[in-house]
């Protein structure tokens, strides 16, 4: 065994209940610690990141300010005890829990300034990932099934 499989609930959406589909994002150990990776799931762009203490969370990749799929290439950090990203654009913080915007309060043209989020969880692994992921390293994702 190589280690566990990052998860993403899909088709329960922002604000609602569990009980959608779980799919396979990609390897733990493929996301790098204090870094994001860009995964498609769903039609979903997702945003994942692996925090510093092995936290895991997964977000929109579009940024509500600028229109632009970069939120995966932003900074992770914290405001207090909130962790955040930074948006590589603007440089608004977004709550990696919650995906408010904890600068403002409305993107432009009104809409609330909030990323989705969806739910994560960790399981063993149980063959290829079924995402298209683009690791931080630019390396092809290597399925799990893949001697190391």
């Amino acid at each position: 065994m190589t280690g566990p499989l990052i998860e993403i609930e899909i088709g329960t959406g922002p604000g609602a209940g569990a009980g959608g589909a779980w799919l396979p994002a990609c390897a733990y150990r493929d996301l790098v610690p204090g870094r994001g990776a860009a995964v498609l799931l769903d039609g979903h762009q997702i945003a994942l990141f692996r925090d510093r203490a092995g936290e895991v969370y997964a977000v929109g990749n579009r940024d509500p300010f600028s229109g632009a799929h970069v939120i995966s290439r932003g900074i992770l950090g914290s405001r207090g005890a909130v962790p955040v990203v930074v948006s590589p654009m603007y440089k608004q913080a977004f709550d990696l829990r919650t995906g408010a915007c904890l600068d403002e309060p409305s993107a432009p043209g009104g809409s609330p300034a909030a990323l989705p989020v969806w739910r994560v969880r960790l399981t063993p692994p149980a063959g290829p990932c079924a995402g298209d992921v683009a690791p931080p390293t630019g390396n092809a994702h290597r399925p799990e099934t893949a001697p190391s």
